[in-house]
């Protein structure tokens, strides 16, 4: 291969496959698809291969390449039916179209195979409509989702409840420093999510018997690593699986965060100037120094992201995993650090005054309807409600998401 265009244009990547195994049984449950570029270029580890597909603008068309790739072999194994294919993905490819040829290939994968697509927490902050739409496609497909790398990033906590994955998958640094606080507040936070949804946890990395007593401690009840096998070509035949059962999907988040709240909590009616106490309560939730969480905030206008409000959100976006302020006539970064959107003259969200909090063990929100008072703005009266309701919090939230554009990359200049 003589460039990384050849390389896409011949389809020119390959799959390998590692076990993920039941731990209490050791049966396999299933495999994760791994690609690799042509073997001895220099193309073949799967970071030089998207680093090279990305610098010339062809990332999402190579991430369709490889999962295709990966339903290919799945599909021509022929194996239990039972078992899961985890495939990794990148929600930017959900925006862009399956190029023609690979299609006949994913159409089958639809219907025949059962897959865990996986993402990471670097895909939610980065693109979260792209991911919410991603994650309803493989729902709509009756596959599930993973987050991948959980504990590799602190602010992955927070981003969990967004994607509601069917597995976490612990970071395998997790087993190397059981010991540290930083994994400890992971397990907890794991712990605390698969309690409430029923998610499985999955260790990876697990090389040797004490890592997987680690493990074990840790909740995971799957194991992946060398321990249960190397990556490597699909066997010719397999004993019969378990099935990896799937959690019910989020409540579909439909309509504005005041509109989801108020429609299950009593409103009560104040001036801005009686809620802006908790407002900033709720603000100050995220820069109190404990957990790292999300702040999503709709501001109605421009003007009131005042240069106060915009250098706390500042500061926020410094240890926050995602910041974000909505309003008409805000940019798509209002303050550096801080995700915006701009609110059109007829948008919904124009009448609403919202601040959102979730982390990983706490959530809240302030959901305001504007009653549209002339007078001095400090007397503008408003309905609100309150809640600590966690999956009403999270809905609420989900439903901010999709007005968020992609964050702005650097320009790659094409090679």
């Amino acid at each position: 291969m003589r460039d990384i265009h050849e390389v896409l244009d011949n389809r020119a990547v390959t799959t390998l496959f590692q076990p993920l195994v039941d731990i209490s049984s050791g049966r396999v449950l299933g495999y994760e698809a791994l690609s690799r570029g042509p073997a001895g270029s220099p193309w073949e580890s799967p970071a030089a291969l998207f680093a090279a597909a990305r610098q010339v603008g062809r990332e999402t068309e190579l991430d369709w390449i490889c999962r295709a790739r990966a339903y290919e072999a799945a599909l021509a194994a022929n194996l239990d039916p039972g078992l899961t294919w985890f495939v990794n993905m990148e929600p930017a490819a959900s925006r862009t179209p399956c190029p023609a040829d690979l299609a006949p290939v994913v159409e089958r994968a639809h219907r025949r195979l059962r897959v865990v697509t996986e993402m990471t927490e670097r895909a939610i902050a980065g693109d979260p409509s792209g991911l919410l739409a991603a994650s309803a496609d493989c729902r709509a497909a009756g596959w599930g989702v993973a987050l991948d790398d959980v504990g590799a990033d602190p602010m992955s906590l927070a981003l969990m409840p967004f994607v509601h994955p069917e597995v976490v998958k612990l970071d395998m640094q997790m087993l190397r420093a059981p010991g540290d606080p930083h994994t400890a507040r992971v397990v907890a936070a794991v712990a605390a999510y698969a309690e409430s949804s029923g998610a499985v946890v999955l260790a990876e990395g697990i090389e040797t018997e004490e890592h997987l007593a680690v493990a074990r401690t840790m909740g995971a009840t799957v194991g992946q690593g060398w321990l249960f096998g190397r990556p490597a070509p699909l066997p010719a035949a397999a004993a019969p699986a378990l099935t990896l059962p799937f959690i019910a999907p989020p409540r579909h988040a439909t309509g504005t965060p005041f509109g989801i709240v108020a429609g299950r909590r009593p409103l009560t009616r104040a001036t801005k100037a009686q809620l802006m106490p908790m407002s900033r309560h709720l603000e100050a939730l995220v820069g109190d120094g404990g957990e790292p969480s999300v702040l999503l905030a709709c501001f109605q206008e421009a003007r009131h992201f005042t240069p106060a409000t915009a250098r706390r959100f500042r500061r926020f976006a410094t240890s926050s995993p995602l910041v974000a302020a909505l309003g008409a006539g805000l940019s798509d970064e209002p303050v550096p650090g801080v995700r915006g959107a701009c609110l059109g003259d007829a948008d919904v969200l124009r009448g609403e005054w919202n601040v959102i909090v979730v982390g990983p063990h706490r959530a809240a929100a302030l959901v305001a309807h504007d009653l549209g008072d002339s007078g001095p703005d400090p007397e503008r009266r408003f309905d609100f409600a309150i809640t600590h309701d966690r999956a009403l919090v999270v809905e609420a939230a989900r439903s901010l998401l999709g007005w968020l554009a992609p964050a702005r990359v650097p320009e790659l200049i094409a090679g």
